[in-house]
């Protein structure tokens, strides 16, 4: 689960809508329908999604607004011209951003940790209460919460400077001299390039980093409640 997601969102259509169409969009179409219309084609998923998940929830998708400023700065950044070190910069400043999110929400009553713990899909939530209030331990879990939150914002860093060094390698400078068309197509390649090594540099290493923590945070939890963890898993 993404920071801003609630526990009962649909994460696989919220990523799909607001991420990878988006990103799918602008890679692909922006040859056959030009750089300025496929900006808005890529807008509208993350927009119409946003406001489905506004109409329905009475407030607005964290994840909606960082697709939509995805779009925006990476049509911007290609309609601009610019290339190289902007579009590494800009690789690089939404993970590092989500991990802000996540690291200040750990000083907050309700870390960041406890979304993704605390998941009443999965977890039989009010068990595993009665259990710390029984056992006095709700300080130590809240605890447990704020390193865990905390352990997970440097993922999401680490995430951010994968990002900047694989794309500062990927988004050379393009030729100033070059047409139009041939700047776009090459620019377009590029950014093809960034999404599929990213899933392997970049994906692979944060999703070990992050599952090492969920299984420290299982064990400590173990510890905190006198039980296994899977007595508070959903069958």
């Amino acid at each position: 689960m993404l920071p801003g997601m609630s526990s009962n969102e649909n994460w696989f259509v919220s990523l799909l809508a607001n991420i990878f169409l988006p990103i799918l969009i602008l890679n692909k179409l922006s040859s056959k329908l030009g750089p300025q219309l496929t900006v808005v084609v890529a807008l509208l998923f993350p927009f119409a999604y946003g406001a489905y998940y506004l109409a329905k929830n009475k407030k607005i998708s964290p994840i909606s607004v960082l697709g939509l400023l995805n779009v925006v700065v990476t049509g911007g950044l290609a309609l601009s011209g610019l290339s190289g070190i902007w579009f590494a910069v800009k690789e690089a400043a939404f993970p590092a951003l989500v991990g802000l999110f996540v690291l200040f929400s750990s000083r907050s009553r309700k870390p960041f940790m406890q979304a993704l713990l605390l998941n009443p899909q999965v977890m039989q939530v009010q068990k595993l209460e009665d259990n710390l209030k029984q056992r006095a331990a709700e300080q130590d879990f809240h605890e447990l919460l704020v390193v865990g939150t905390r352990w997970l914002s440097l993922s999401f860093f680490l995430s951010a400077v994968l990002n900047f060094v694989l794309a500062a390698r990927i988004f050379t400078p393009l030729d100033p001299n070059m047409g139009e068309a041939e700047r776009s197509t090459l620019l377009n390649e590029q950014i093809a390039h960034m999404t599929g090594w990213s899933a392997l540099v970049i994906v692979v290493p944060s999703m070990i980093l992050m599952t090492i923590l969920l299984l420290y945070l299982l064990k400590r939890l173990e510890k905190i409640t006198g039980e296994s963890w899977q007595n508070f898993m959903k069958s």
